[in-house]
């Protein structure tokens, strides 16, 4: 059985997909990129900034599906440069410090909206 889950505090989806889906005690989030719910307006400013728009939005959809960060098993971060490495990274600390996720770190050619890092994240409980 899978279970929708959508919350007006992370931003509505830009296409045909959900914020994220629960199945058989896994919750599979979406990529976020770093628009703010408020405006669904990207935020301005460096990758940082950016990252901490994407991990509040994280943020907001673990906390409407039940779970937070502990629960988190595997992201996926997606950069338009890697040279934003060591800043997400350090963003990245924040909410990973002990018992870290497993993660994949990719540079691609381009992102939604313009956006300079994506997230997408799978938590278990």
């Amino acid at each position: 059985m899978k279970r929708i889950i959508s919350t007006p505090n992370a931003p509505a989806a830009i296409g045909p997909y959900s914020q994220a889906v629960e199945a058989n005690g896994t919750l599979y989030v979406s990529g976020q990129i770093p628009i703010d719910p408020a405006t669904g307006k990207l935020v301005e400013g460096d990758v940082s900034a950016q990252a901490k728009q994407v991990f509040s939005n994280i943020r907001a959809i673990l906390d409407e599906a039940g779970y937070s960060f502990a629960d988190v098993v595997k992201s996926t971060v997606y950069l338009s440069d890697m040279s934003y490495f060591a800043d997400v990274n350090a963003v990245y600390k924040e909410y990973y410090q002990a018992e870290c996720p497993a993660r994949a770190a990719f540079a691609v050619k381009g992102l939604p909206l313009g956006s300079l890092v994506e997230i997408e994240t799978i938590a278990v409980k």
